[in-house]
């Protein structure tokens, strides 16, 4: 599999997620497997900011760095998108198109 290009973009990352777990066998992977595992990730992510802010983390406890546990959040993101035929670009401008007409102060 040829590595992610430096200048990817979010259908680019959601091409590789799609590869990737084809290569290794994940595509069996239920959407509800797949969104507790981003909920696992998500839980991880907070233990490495913790950690990141001078807070211990509970004995024994593996705590991985911020910029993989959301490399991880965004990896199980593209992996559900795939599975429901979500173009997150698409859903990103949808979701800020909406944005704008709201009142955020």
């Amino acid at each position: 599999m040829q590595p992610l290009a430096l200048d990817a973009t979010l259908t680019d990352l959601q091409r590789y997620v799609a590869d990737m777990e084809t290569e290794r066998g994940f595509t069996s992977h239920s959407v509800h497997e797949q969104t507790w595992r981003l909920m696992e990730e998500a839980g991880e992510l907070a233990r490495a900011v913790r950690k990141n802010n001078g807070h211990r983390s509970q004995d024994g406890d593996l705590v991985g760095s911020i910029d993989e546990e959301l490399a991880d959040i965004l990896i199980f993101a593209c992996s559900i998108a795939n599975r429901l035929d979500i173009n997150l670009t698409q859903a990103i401008r949808d979701k800020e198109a909406f944005n704008e007409t709201r009142t955020w102060h």
